[in-house]
């Protein structure tokens, strides 16, 4: 079932089916009084403070205040009528509930070229004002459309959130990607520009080189205004601190139909994001990528440290490989997550990883590439597939 459609049907379902979740479809013929529920309440609060940033299955009693809330809170359900028997499968439900989000990620441009807008995807670290760009290919006009549906809480313009990004990661120089940073480039301020070397090199010989642009670079033909500073990210090495953000980044390489892109691993604590550019399945590509890619991400997926990631699907199936140009569709999605999933081994972590999937190429036939490729994900229907949407926020 496509998880960003059936949430709620989902759960009504299995309450229908007496299979799924039996201690709520237990729970529920119970009449709950307002203490009752603000007990509840409390006690998911606790649960929450104690996952936060623990190991998983870790003890949930952090404290021994913790500890007496948890009991109080039961305590309290019981002298309620509330049946002695529920009271441990409670407590373990409550234990199981999710830490709270990692990132916040606000989509500001989501289809891969024709129609925009384009690839943008800005990227805050929770508990952090400053954040990143991965991609450009919108960021004036997604700024203002954001900032009008109240994204950035507090913000009334574009450029109080533009001032707030403090770098931009380009997973490779197509023009789909980066227009957004070209264009808004006059009226930006001060940022790294962090990429693989061959990216930073491209943009400073076509775009930022007082032919097709003036330079605001730090590189390139003089003079140079010196607004972005390149900052090379060595393939697969170190995390790279991003200053002001409580993130690092890491760079891989990916193959894109003889272009290189990138995968960025971002890190804040803990946890970890994954926004991945364009990119062709390893076996059409004839290149490893991908595979180095899922073998290093593999554990955070087994620890339960990744908390998502962005990946591409332009076309629907069926497209001959000689016509991916350097792309994904459906089928071959699903055949590269499923070598992460054999690495990963665990098959419990794999359908909980948020995939945002995301460069949907706009098609002229009638029926929507966007809907053909949900259709198609849907039948894969063992990951969590989540059409990104231009607009939106994800807590993750």
């Amino acid at each position: 079932m496509f998880w960003s459609d059936a949430m709620a049907r989902g759960a009504r379902r299995s309450s229908e089916r007496g299979s799924g979740n039996k201690f709520l479809l237990h729970v529920t013929p119970y009449r709950a009084s307002s203490r009752l529920c603000c007990r509840l309440a409390r006690l998911q609060g606790v649960a929450r403070r104690w996952r936060g940033g623990q190991a998983p299955y870790a003890s949930p009693f952090r404290s021994r205040r913790d500890k007496l809330q948890i009991f109080s809170s039961l305590g309290v359900m019981q002298g309620r009528g509330f049946p002695r028997a529920l009271l441990p499968a409670l407590l373990l439900l409550s234990a199981a509930a999710p830490p709270p989000s990692a990132f916040e990620v606000v989509a500001l441009g989501v289809n891969g070229g024709v129609e925009e807008p384009t690839s943008a995807y800005h990227i805050v670290a929770h508990g952090n004002r400053s954040g990143v760009m991965c991609d450009v290919g919108t960021l004036a006009s997604g700024l203002d459309r954001a900032v009008r549906k109240g994204r950035y809480p507090g913000a009334d313009s574009r450029g109080q959130v533009m001032d707030s990004i403090a770098a931009y990661l380009i997973t490779h120089a197509h023009l789909d990607h980066v227009a957004g940073l070209v264009l808004a480039s006059p009226d930006d301020t001060q940022k790294d520009i962090m990429s693989l070397p061959q990216v930073n090199q491209a943009l400073a010989d076509h775009y930022f080189n007082w032919v097709a642009w003036p330079n605001m670079g730090d590189r390139g033909p003089s003079p140079h205004i010196g607004k972005y500073h390149y900052k090379d990210l060595e393939p697969g090495g170190t995390p790279e601190p991003i200053a002001g953000t409580g993130m690092t980044v890491t760079a891989y390489p990916l193959s894109h139909g003889g272009v290189t892109s990138t995968a960025f691993l971002l890190r804040s604590g803990p946890d970890a994001f994954l926004c991945l550019g364009d990119t062709g399945p390893d076996a059409v590509e004839h290149a490893t990528n991908l595979e180095d890619l899922w073998r290093a991400v593999a554990p955070l997926v087994r620890q339960g440290r990744l908390r998502g990631m962005l990946i591409e699907v332009s076309y629907p199936d069926p497209v001959p490989a000689a016509r991916l140009y350097g792309h994904l569709t459906p089928m071959w999605l699903n055949t590269e997550l499923q070598t992460l999933r054999r690495m990963t081994q665990d098959d419990a972590r794999m359908r909980a990883l948020p995939i945002l999937v995301t460069h949907i190429k706009p098609s002229g036939a009638a029926r929507s590439s966007r809907r053909s490729v949900e259709r198609q994900l849907e039948k894969i229907g063992f990951f969590k597939f989540m059409i990104a949407e231009e607009g939106r926020k994800y807590a993750l």
